[in-house]
């Protein structure tokens, strides 16, 4: 009966001692999970050096989270507040890295706003000059318009063909409607409605010796070309 006793007793011994190795284990093995899961590296690219690196910077309070748990979202806040990204794309590479890949905006115009210049991107926002220091040459914009306003003309332009790099100015109106001033001081004025139409009028005379005679093209009035020179 006394051997009995004595055996149940190592037998309970084994058990503890196997259920505390098993538990070190598990917290070896969980606590080591955790660490092969902690976000380690940022690599930001498809801008030039300093944009890339800068936005690398805003990211790097995600260091050492959870790789499995980030929320894209906190990703996506950072980058949109970038009006210079056009788009992106955010890759993570398992355990303990991410990837964002970004595609900066194509620069359009230029423009004042409240005395301050801005660059317009081909994503419809501003970007502040002093960001970008963009030193080509693109066109100017006046007047009190909306990006949207711009945006929408400059496709009907590119739809049209209109030679882009050869326009120098725009001008925006009260009254919703442009002008468009070209590199060879050639103005052409356009209507409120149907820019669309108008363009294609303007398409089919553009190239008439004519036109050289004069400066500048009214194409507001429906059904009619109004040529005339201005000094």
């Amino acid at each position: 009966m006394m051997h009995q006793l004595i055996d149940k007793k190592k037998i309970i011994f084994y058990i503890f001692i196997f259920l505390f190795l098993s538990t070190i284990n598990n917290t070896k093995i969980i606590n080591y999970k955790k660490k092969l899961s902690k976000l380690k590296e940022i690599e930001v690219k498809g801008l030039n050096e300093n944009l890339n690196l800068s936005i690398q910077k805003d990211l790097e309070f995600l260091l050492n989270k959870n790789i499995y748990k980030l929320d894209y979202k906190i990703i996506e806040k950072i980058l949109e507040k970038n009006n210079f990204i056009e788009n992106y794309n955010v890759l993570k590479y398992y355990p303990s890295k991410i990837v964002i890949d970004l595609k900066q905006t194509k620069f359009i115009a230029t423009t004042f706003k409240n005395n301050q210049k801005f660059i317009i991107g081909s994503n419809g926002k501003l970007i502040d000059h002093k960001i970008i220091n963009y030193k080509k040459n693109i066109p100017n914009v006046f007047g009190n318009f909306t990006n949207k306003d711009f945006i929408d003309l400059i496709k009907i332009l590119k739809m049209k063909n209109f030679k882009f790099d050869n326009i120098e100015d725009f001008f925006y109106y009260p009254s919703g409607r442009w002008d468009i001033k070209t590199n060879n001081n050639l103005i052409v004025k356009l209507p409120t409605k149907d820019v669309d139409k108008a363009i294609d009028k303007f398409n089919l005379i553009i190239n008439n010796d004519k036109l050289k005679e004069y400066n500048i093209i009214d194409l507001r009035i429906t059904n009619q070309i109004i040529l005339s020179n201005e000094k």
